[in-house]
């Protein structure tokens, strides 16, 4: 599917948009805490020429980085739900990660909007123990990912080598990978950094380790919901991002969710790699039915 951008009309400015396809059906999808738009790009591709992909920036991320705050989910729940309206008739609406808990609120606030839904390895709550150092919780959980936020690179291939050493992505590396890293990367040459603003990494970060808005969220779900998970975590590894006990919990708390663990994937790689990036397409496909 052929890539173009376009900009939404948001608070403060415009928020970037990445569109695959020109197909009458549509998916809006939300990316990962210090990801992009870009990292939906192989998911696209399973996609079938009769839909479209689109797939926000979000505020603080790649092209859309320089709107303003405040940041926190709400904001992305406001630009989201611009998103849908921008393309009306009731998309799907995808999420991965941070993406997964942003999509899960904008659908409950808005379910006219919103054909169906899909959790892609998050949206389930994992609060922080009362009174924990939330900053400290996110640069241990996320490594790599929150690491390279405070770091400049002196060339792009500096940058690509950064990524190619992710234990999570090291044996598996892609031309759409690269294309993610590539496009996530900003500056002159000597001090490149990535497009991720972190004051809003961190923000949008201690938003996802509360439990209340989500719980309550999740519970009002009245369709059936693809839940699609990775059974290696963030490192490449076990343990996975959702525990199955918490995964099995939550499908027993609410009849709505369809937990799907998808082998042999990781938090990255279910988006990246072809088995993975194929359930996805799948479950956006099927939920439109």
């Amino acid at each position: 599917m052929q890539l173009r951008l376009l900009n939404v009309a948001v608070d403060g400015g415009d928020l970037r948009v990445l569109q695959w396809g020109t197909g009458k059906r549509v998916a809006v999808a939300v990316h990962g805490l210090s990801a992009s738009g870009m990292s939906w790009q192989a998911v696209a591709r399973h996609m079938p020429s009769d839909w479209s992909l689109v797939a926000p920036d979000l505020r603080g991320r790649g092209h859309s980085r320089d709107l303003p705050g405040p940041y926190g989910l709400d904001g992305h729940v406001r630009d989201v739900v611009a998103v849908l309206r921008h393309f009306g008739g009731r998309p799907v609406l995808a999420g991965h990660s941070m993406g997964a808990f942003t999509a899960l609120l904008a659908r409950d606030a808005h379910p006219e909007l919103v054909r169906r839904l899909v959790l892609v390895d998050g949206g389930l709550p994992r609060p922080a123990p009362e009174g924990a150092d939330l900053d400290a919780i996110l640069d241990a959980t996320l490594g790599p990912a929150i690491a390279r936020l405070g770091q400049t690179f002196p060339s792009t291939e500096a940058y690509l080598d950064f990524w190619r050493a992710h234990p999570a992505l090291t044996d598996h590396w892609s031309p759409d990978v690269e294309a993610y890293v590539r496009y996530d990367l900003t500056g002159e040459p000597g001090q490149l950094r990535s497009r991720a603003v972190e004051e809003a990494v961190r923000a949008d970060g201690r938003d996802v380790l509360t439990e209340k808005p989500f719980a309550e969220a999740l519970e009002r779900l009245n369709k059936p919901t693809p839940l699609l998970i990775a059974p290696a975590g963030l490192l490449g590894a076990p343990p996975p991002l959702l525990p199955p006990e918490a995964v099995a919990a939550w499908a027993e708390r609410v009849p709505a969710l369809r937990p799907q663990v998808i082998p042999e994937t990781n938090h990255y790689t279910i988006m990246f790699d072809k088995e993975g990036a194929a359930a996805v397409s799948q479950a956006i496909r099927s939920a439109a039915l």
